[in-house]
């Protein structure tokens, strides 16, 4: 499998266009060719390509910022003497002064796959600013490591935000590259996008389902993206941002992992049973517990759950992430019916609505979570409506087929 990067690199008509300008690259630590040089690096290598400036996204160019709402500043690059501009800092869209800097904008960068993601927010604005400007941008594509399954429900007229781009499921099964077509068409933007694809992705390929595995090294694209397993969990995990659950930050499975001090995971997966047991198919949940060594619960014995997906367990076409979590939410209140489980602080620069809600696009599951009345079939009912409606609308916008 070749990435988009990797293409450009190797196929020199695909950099002809670009003689004479001036190009800038989007992108952050997992932006590496197949023997991991920094796509930065390659291409300010390049004899017929002009490098004049870069851009990183939230956790930065090279990935140096832990936690959501840590900013990176601006910084002169110490060797290729470019400008680098952060769209995680006083900004989150490109400001004309930065595009002044450049003719073509390169973007690559490793998304998992999720809304909720924020690098394809950063790509909407980025799009949105090009498009007032007059600018080129090009998409290198990546592999999106949990693949083409769609699920979760639709971002809600009202709840965009800089985790919700537009009415998008929880997991799109998009590519980057696919999602700039989506973007483009979707909120009508009239500039020259273009995406350099990918060639031999498969991703219904076993074992990998989207990840080429054996053939690219996993480079964490953010600093808790730790792996495979977290980004095939991720489209469920990440509601924990909007609980008083630990996610497992300060641990080393960050999103592959939930508990608490006072949980009691044997009562809860027996509950979830109970519930649904069919939104449990595809992986294999253990008890298990840990300690944060930061973020939430930090230097206290927590009681949890992982959620395993790496073997002969994972089923790659059942598993459904977002269905587990909120399973798992549902059984806890069914269980505790007071728990403190909504966590109410500022979320992504928001601060008048609540993080779970921002992160599903609206208020229905919570609802539905803390509903007495309301059954897994409800929720499923609105989910199945909505995936099925996403996976005709991304029809026109896919790039790689079976």
């Amino acid at each position: 499998m070749k990435t988009g990067l990797d293409r450009l690199l190797d196929e020199s008509s695909l950099r002809a266009p670009l003689a004479g300008k001036r190009v800038a690259l989007l992108a952050h630590p997992a932006s590496v060719t197949a023997n991991l040089r920094h796509a930065l690096d390659a291409l300010a290598a390049l004899p017929d390509l002009r490098l004049a400036a870069a851009f990183g996204p939230q956790h930065g160019l090279r990935g140096d910022k832990q936690d959501n709402m840590v900013e990176s500043p601006d910084f002169q690059d110490p060797v290729l003497g470019i400008p680098v501009f952060s769209l995680y800092g006083e900004v989150r869209r490109p400001t004309p002064a930065m595009l002044d800097s450049f003719d073509v904008l390169l973007v690559d960068l490793q998304d998992l796959g999720c809304r909720i993601y924020t690098f394809i927010t950063t790509l909407l604005y980025v799009l949105e600013e090009a498009a007032r400007h007059g600018k080129t941008v090009i998409v290198l594509d990546r592999p999106n490591p949990a693949g083409r399954p769609v699920e979760g429900t639709l971002l809600r007229p009202g709840w965009e935000s800089f985790v919700g781009a537009g009415p998008l499921p929880m997991r799109h099964g998009l590519t980057l590259g696919e999602m700039g077509r989506w973007f483009v068409r979707n909120f009508k933007l009239d500039l020259d996008y273009q995406v350099v694809a990918m060639h031999g992705w498969q991703p219904e390929a076993a074992p990998g389902f989207g990840w080429p595995l054996g053939e690219r090294e996993w480079i964490n694209p953010s600093p808790n993206a730790a792996n495979l397993s977290m980004a095939r969990c991720y489209a469920g995990t990440v509601m924990l941002e909007g609980t008083t659950l630990s996610e497992g930050r300060g641990t080393t499975r960050p999103l592959e992992l939930f508990g608490a001090p006072d949980l009691d995971p044997r009562a809860l997966l027996e509950e979830m049973r109970h519930l649904a047991a069919h939104w449990m198919h595809g992986c294999r949940p253990r008890e298990c517990w840990f300690e944060p060594t930061f973020h939430k619960h930090a230097g206290q014995l927590c009681a949890g759950v992982q959620i395993h997906v790496e073997t002969d367990a994972y089923a790659h076409a059942e598993f459904r992430p977002w269905r587990l979590m909120a399973l798992a939410f549902k059984a806890l209140r069914r269980l505790r019916p007071d728990y403190p489980l909504w966590r109410d602080f500022p979320y992504e620069y928001e601060h008048e609505r609540l993080a779970i809600d921002l992160i599903n696009g609206g208020p229905a599951l919570r609802e539905w979570v803390d509903d007495s009345a309301a059954l897994p079939g409800d929720l499923g009912a609105l989910a199945r409506a909505d995936e099925a409606a996403w996976l005709e609308e991304r029809e026109a916008v896919l790039i790689y087929r079976d």
